[in-house]
This record gives C-alpha cells, structure tokens and sequence, in this order.
C-alpha cells in the first residue's frame, strides 16, 4: 500500500532534501505533490527520476492526501497545518510553532516513538540542534540517569535558510574583494566571525534557540534533566556541531558510554585512535547519522562526560527525522 504525500515548503533547503530522502528511503509514495507559496507556482522540483510542478499552498485540497511534511517557516504552518489535519492529513510539521503545545507529540524516533500514539494529526518535529543531542544523550540516560547538560553549540548558517548561506557565501566574497556588504541576515557580519547568538533574545538573556532546546529536552526525553544551552552560529555551510557535557546521577564511564553509543541506532562513534581522530562537519555533510568523538570523563565532578557530536542539520536535523516520523506513523 502506498500513501498520498505533501511536501510543503518544497523549494526550500529542507524540503529538497525531504523529497531526496522519500526516494532514498524508498518511501512507499503512490502520489507525490511539492506546495509551496504562489511565488514559485510553475517552477520544478526534483523527486527521484522526476521533475514536479509546484502547487500553490494556499488553494491545495488537502483531503487529497494522507502525509504531509512541512517547512515552510512557523506562520506559515500555524496558517496551514490546522486546516490540512481538519481535512484528515497527518501533518509533521518541521518548524517551531507546534513543538510545545500539550496536545502535540515532539518526536525523535531513536528516542520516544512512543509518543506518536497520542497525535491528532499533527506532529512536531524537533529543533535540529535539539534532535543531535537528545540522539546522543538517550542511550547514556538509560546507562544512568542524567542530572544535568550544559551544551555549547557551534551552529552552520544552512540552519537560517538558503538566504543565510547565500549571504556567507556573498559575504566571504566581498571580504576578500574589500567590498564590504551590508548585512540583512544576521545579527553581525558572519563571514570569519561567529555570532552568540540564534533567534532573538528573550527576557532572561537567553536567545530562543536555547531556550528550545531547554525546553525541547525536557518534552522528548526527561523533565527533570537540568540544561544550560549555549548557542553559536559559525561561518560553516552544512552541519552543527556540539560540545556537550554531561552530568549523571551515577558513575558512567568514557568506555560504558562508547559501547553504548554503539549498539544504539544512528550515532557513530569516532575514536581518537582512529584514522579521522575526531569528526568535522566537512566531513559528514550528506550523512544520516549523529557522530560522536572527544568521548573523556569530566574530572571536576563526581560523574561527568563530555563528548563532541556533529551531524548534517539538514539531514538528521531536519527532513530525515521528519521522513523516520513519518515511517513510525505508518509502521503504528
């Protein structure tokens, strides 16, 4: 049996690789439609062997499917997604605007596919910095429960959209022309410089992408997990990275948690003996997987681990977790 599915947001960074990772995966697609707003109707896209035509957004009928995958940006689908699961399509919708309502499942498939039982035809899928770690923490939060996270991440500017990686790549350029360009995108110049900050800045300080993943953690693995986040955009096209260290209730070892990175599903786990030693997010740009390497114990508490991890944002980040849930859907 094959299933109707929609790609909104299908000309953007994420929804290409959703509809590159629907014909990778083998997705059973009987009928396949790429929406997107009334400003790219007519254009195509690539699914598989085929080119589609994109649909307008606004005037689809979404009786006409059972799946939809979205992102197409927070007010867009707050617009949308209600509507579509009215019509009877389960949405799972990519952006932040659904992740922490109650009554709306936030799922990372390696970690609570239990939680798609409760959904009412929408689904969230997690903040890509989120989804990386949470990967790498469950398998250590079943070796021994975990107190406290503080996070640091090293973010690439493919997470703000294709006009974020437009303007690193402008920007670099007019640097070495000694064309300075006037900055629309981030806060402050990107082009070798990082940024301490993502998103805006809410009452406490924080910025709202820490504050997800604060919040996110809690709702996917554990409410009581205590978590300091510190995020960073850097001048990199593909791939977030984080520093993470680790808190547990009780002992954990470098060897205990590299075993059990290693029998879980989609982490990989470098050694520093290894030829690569540690990973980059050159190097793993195009991959599935959640790379951990740096594994050591932390010496200045009782039971502390701090790792580095890497993954393709795009990918595990975005359209492949957003493609898994939708294989969990059809599997329950």
């Amino acid at each position: 049996m094959g299933y109707r599915v929609a790609v909104v947001g299908a000309t953007g960074n994420v929804g290409h690789e959703m509809l590159k990772i629907l014909d990778e995966r083998e997705f059973p697609v009987d009928e396949i439609y790429a929406l997107a707003s009334s400003r790219s109707v007519g254009k195509e896209v690539s699914f598989g062997d085929e080119n589609i035509k994109v649909t307008d957004l606004a005037n689809f009928d979404f009786s006409k499917v059972d799946i939809v995958l979205s992102s197409p940006g927070a007010k867009v689908s707050a617009a949308f997604a209600p509507k579509a699961a009215k019509a009877g399509a389960v949405v799972i919708d990519n952006t932040s605007h659904f992740r922490m309502a109650p009554d709306v499942p936030l799922i990372v498939p390696e970690v609570n596919p239990e939680a798609i039982k409760g959904h009412k035809n929408i689904i969230a899928n997690p903040n890509c910095s989120t989804i990386q770690m949470v990967v790498a923490l469950k398998p250590l939060h079943d070796l021994a429960k975990i107190k406290r996270v503080v996070v640091s991440t090293y973010q690439s500017v493919s997470g703000g959209g294709k006009a974020a990686m437009d303007a690193l790549f402008n920007q670099t350029k007019s640097v070495y022309m000694n064309d300075l360009q006037e900055n629309d995108i981030f806060p402050k110049r990107i082009a070798f410089n990082i940024i301490p900050q993502i998103d805006v800045f809410m009452d406490d300080h924080q910025t709202k992408e820490e504050w997800k993943m604060v919040v996110e953690t809690k709702k996917i693995l554990d409410p009581k997990i205590k978590l300091c986040a510190n995020c960073v955009r850097v001048p990199v096209f593909v791939g977030h990275s984080e520093m993470v260290n680790v808190e547990f209730e009780d002992e954990v070892s470098a060897s205990q948690a590299i075993d059990a990175w290693r029998e879980f599903e989609g982490t990989t786990v470098i050694d520093l003996d290894s030829e690569l030693e540690y990973v980059t997010p050159a190097e793993i740009a195009g991959e599935d997987d959640v790379f951990i390497s740096r594994v050591r114990e932390d010496i200045s508490v009782e039971n502390g681990l701090n790792f580095w991890c890497v993954s393709d944002n795009l990918r595990k980040g975005a359209a492949l977790n957003t493609v898994q849930i939708a294989e969990l859907l059809i599997k329950s």
